[in-house]
């Protein structure tokens, strides 16, 4: 298996009003409207229900699961839609005959009022969203971009801490093939004062493209592989697992290559800091430190759904 997979781009056929496909596509006026409609949604349960009577959400992913899919899923019924899906898509509908992403999408959008769509190539949900006739949610395509987890970490960080602004963020672990450290970092960028430190071995850094794009927004950006060192000047620290799925041959880095989070690490990190994690974690943070009130991880994911209920009124209903 290659490291990134890719697609080419073809010409788009009509479009609808709105697609959420690439973090860096969005504004902070929409991001912090986003965020304030979760919120609410947290705070008052009861406004969601039978805002979406009748929508009908497609759930397409080539990849495995457990979060994001769930979670929209939840969010859709939660709103008084309907789900219909595949959840193995490889092996359980026509790609599986070699039918085409675009072609799939075409039939899909004529069934439905969004789509879900995770892929392992880069630019599939780009893709799917130039073929389709209702919105297209891009929940993970390969090591590009996952807009919805970096919304739902924005919202955690506002939540757990109170601001977005002004705040020193590391960004922990495989950074090349980790497609939400990309998107957070994108959207970070959006806020002023934000200063990055991107922790990882040297084979395991972030594309020059985001670099680029991150200095040119303005954001401090500093690169280092020790953990510990980067660990006490931090407001937030984001570790990721190694991608194992985008990896191949015996150079392949390891999960043992990556910064490990441990109690010593804890340590070092400031008494008002936040441990967060994307998941499914495998071995990157130490289970002792679960117990620790700067552990978000968890927190972080239930706040998935809130914040997937908001992306899917933006999309099909409008924000109130």
């Amino acid at each position: 298996m290659s490291d990134v997979l890719t697609l080419a781009p073809v010409a788009p056929l009509r479009l609808p009003s709105r697609h959420l496909i690439d973090a860096g596509a969005l504004d902070r006026p929409l991001v912090e409207a986003l965020i304030e409609s979760a919120a609410a949604l947290a705070e008052r349960p009861a406004r969601a229900i039978g805002r979406l009577p009748g929508r009908i959400l497609a759930s397409l992913f080539f990849e495995p699961s457990t979060r994001t899919r769930l979670s929209f899923e939840s969010a859709m019924l939660r709103l008084g839609g309907h789900v219909i899906g595949a959840q193995d898509a490889a092996v359980s509908s026509s790609a599986a005959k070699g039918e085409s992403v675009e072609d799939m999408v075409r039939v899909v959008s004529g069934y439905t009022d969004v789509i879900v769509l995770r892929h392992p190539a880069c630019g599939a949900a780009a893709l799917a969203a130039g073929a389709s006739d209702v919105p297209v949610i891009n929940a993970g395509d390969g090591a590009g971009q996952h807009p919805t987890q970096a919304l739902l970490d924005l919202y955690t960080i506002q939540a757990e801490l109170g601001r977005i602004s002004g705040l020193h963020v590391g960004l922990a672990g495989d950074l090349k093939h980790g497609r939400t450290a990309r998107s957070l970092a994108l959207l970070l960028a959006l806020f002023p004062l934000i200063e990055l430190t991107l922790i990882s071995p040297p084979s395991l850094r972030m594309e020059a493209d985001l670099l680029r794009q991150l200095r040119r927004r303005k954001v401090v950006v500093h690169e280092t592989d020790d953990l510990r060192a980067a660990a006490p000047g931090l407001d937030v620290l984001y570790q990721t697992r190694l991608q194992r799925e985008r990896l191949s041959g015996p150079q392949a880095p390891q999960a043992a290559d990556l910064p490990i989070v441990d109690r010593e690490v804890m340590d070092r990190l400031p008494p008002r800091a936040l441990l967060m994690h994307p998941l499914p974690r495998v071995g990157e943070i130490d289970p002792a430190v679960d117990s620790d009130p700067r552990a978000a991880y968890f927190r972080q994911a239930r706040h998935g759904l809130v914040v997937r209920m908001a992306v899917l009124l933006w999309l099909c209903g409008g924000l109130e």
